[in-house]
């Protein structure tokens, strides 16, 4: 099993465990009392908020009244699977929850498309560059927390360099590659690595030019997340200042993916978007 496994397969639970209740025509409060649990153990598993043991899957069942032995244990699997924890548990301390939660759903997508409206994704940052934002980002932290931010930033790139590593489509607002972040050295590195990504399978990179005026990326940044297992449903993801957001009702879900193909049919050809930017680091030579 990949490390990504135990965020997906965790949502995977929610989702059955919820839907057990439903139909057993169970509130929340009810079920917590007839276990004789605090009144808000079963809200935090629906939410996500705490892990369920095994054995928790497993009286659940009991109260839902599933009766079927092989679909019982197929839970309690999921309940082991979901606890197992990836290679980002060590940063647990500077990490904010739901970044952690981006990370497993990396770990575990078949497609990713992102839509960056003022930098480079974190997926295809140089060291210099990451530095730079991280150092410039809207907290004060310490040299131990930025190199550890900082370690955090490359590791998840090796998710691109898995044998069955996720199609990665990325979409960048022209102001992405205009705008010099670290100066023309740490630029000029950081269009050489867009460069050399946009020739590698499974990878496409398109820039949006200031050219097209209004468009519907210009509300905000944003990551859509596709998984190849059946029942699996997309995930959006993204960044404030006051914190992450995530959205996975399928209804909201399709406002993103249609804001994506908008974007995607009106930016520049993955061919011309890689002339762009090798005439942009062209000009930094000179700078």
């Amino acid at each position: 099993m990949t490390a990504g496994h135990g965020v997906v397969r965790s949502r995977q639970l929610i989702a059955n465990l919820k839907r057990l209740r439903e139909r057993a025509e169970l509130t929340q409060e009810e079920v917590a009392k007839r276990l004789d649990w605090h009144h808000t153990k079963v809200f935090r598993i629906e939410t996500g908020r705490t892990a369920p043991h095994p054995n928790d899957v497993r009286v659940l069942c009991g109260v839902y009244g599933l009766a079927d032995a092989a679909q019982v244990e197929a839970l309690v699997q999921l309940a082991k699977e979901s606890r197992k924890r990836g290679w980002w548990y060590s940063y647990k301390d500077i990490l904010p929850s739901r970044y952690e939660f981006l990370i497993g759903l990396e770990q575990e997508a078949s497609v990713i498309q992102t839509w960056e409206l003022a930098v480079v994704p974190g997926l295809l940052q140089t060291e210099d560059y990451a530095r730079t934002l991280i150092r410039g980002g809207p907290l004060e932290l310490d040299p131990d927390e930025v190199q550890r931010r900082l370690e955090v930033r490359m590791t998840r790139q090796r998710v691109l360099a898995k044998p069955d590593r996720p199609r990665l489509w990325v979409l960048l607002d022209e102001a992405a590659v205009r705008r010099v972040v670290g100066g023309p050295s740490v630029m000029r590195g950081q269009l050489e690595a867009l460069i050399t990504a946009s020739k590698a399978g499974k990878t496409t990179i398109q820039v949006v030019p200031y050219g097209v005026g209004a468009h519907p990326g210009t509300a905000g940044s944003f990551i859509v997340l596709g998984f190849a297992e059946p029942g699996e449903i997309d995930v959006v993801y993204m960044e404030t200042i006051g914190g992450s957001l995530s959205v996975d009702k399928p209804d909201e879900v399709r406002h993103f993916t249609a804001a994506f193909d908008h974007l995607r049919a009106v930016a520049l050809s993955p061919d011309d978007t890689r002339a762009m930017l090798v005439a942009a680091r062209d000009i930094l030579l000179n700078r």
